[in-house]
């Protein structure tokens, strides 16, 4: 069991989820907001994705994302910000004409993903690590343009968590490590009990590490309902964790949560199981991170 863990606070997503709670940040200085708070309570990196400030759908907007990582990173906190790679991948096909997406579809090419991480050079970032039925769209990522996605994140010097919604993600992502596209220690992230991908439970969880190369970390998380259980579960393995409003939006039953909640609760637990949380200054040491605005992520 380790003696410390990183947390990551998810702190908004791109789902749709803003008319579900209000606790879901929507503008740029709300996200930056819930960022800094869950810092405070006690995560090691925030994961952010942007929204259209009218809408609350998805942005992507490159100016959101410079005003959340600029609240961020001019905060009195030195969280460590982790910008999502995955948008503007959602296809939905049309019956009338099955090769062209309908309503709700949302791509972009492998370079407009990567343009806020390029541009803003967080010292992580995710990468979707292939296609998934995603409820009932499909979420679409071609391995030719992961390898182009992991070449442009290589070139940046971010670091990439890897997610996998399902065992053949890791298969790919092992591919992509083979191909020399992923420098150092890779990161891993299960992405569990999205339908229709990896279950949320300790026997998927286990066969997915014991799928990873030796020299790998690793993290997991679960929505909804098994938020709470797959963090501690994920802990108590040895795992890297995250918590927040992206996968969960309930503190306990019937009761909305807002991210530093999350964050508190897991870190309760996590401390009273004997684990410690990882200050950001530790995880950039213990996962070799690449601060491209120097050590205190100013």
């Amino acid at each position: 069991m380790p003696k410390k863990i990183l947390l990551t606070a998810a702190v908004t997503g791109a789902g749709d989820t803003t008319k579900k709670s209000s606790h879901v940040p929507v503008t740029p200085k709300e996200i930056a907001e819930a960022a800094i708070a869950s810092a405070k309570a006690g995560a090691t990196v925030a994961h952010v994705h942007a929204r259209d400030p009218e809408t609350g759908g998805i942005s992507h907007n490159v100016d959101h994302y410079r005003e959340i990582v600029d609240r961020i990173r001019e905060s009195e906190t030195d969280v460590i910000i982790n910008i999502t790679s995955g948008g503007g991948g959602d296809f939905i096909p049309s019956l009338a004409t099955p090769a062209a997406g309908g309503d709700g579809t949302d791509m972009q090419t492998p370079e407009e993903r990567h343009k806020p991480v390029g541009e803003l050079l967080p010292e992580m970032c995710t990468l979707d690590c292939g296609s998934v039925n995603f409820g009932d769209m499909i979420y679409l990522s071609p391995t030719d343009w992961l390898r182009q996605q992991a070449k442009l994140v290589q070139e940046s010097g971010v670091k990439p968590e890897l997610e996998c919604f399902d065992t053949g993600h890791i298969r790919f992502a092992k591919q992509l490590i083979d191909e020399g596209l992923v420098d150092g220690d890779p990161m891993f992230q299960f992405c569990l009990g999205i339908p229709w991908g990896a279950d949320a439970d300790v026997e998927t969880m286990m066969y997915m590490k014991s799928r990873l190369p030796e020299n790998a970390h690793w993290s997991a998380f679960g929505i909804g309902r098994m938020q709470m259980p797959i963090m501690l579960q994920t802990a108590m393995l040895g795992g890297n964790v995250r918590v927040g409003l992206e996968d969960n939006l309930y503190l306990d039953k019937g009761v909305f949560a807002r991210n530093d909640q999350l964050v508190e609760k897991a870190v309760n637990l996590i401390t009273s199981n004997g684990i410690g949380i990882m200050t950001p200054q530790e995880a950039r040491e213990q996962f070799g991170l690449r601060n491209p605005y120097g050590g205190d992520n100013k």
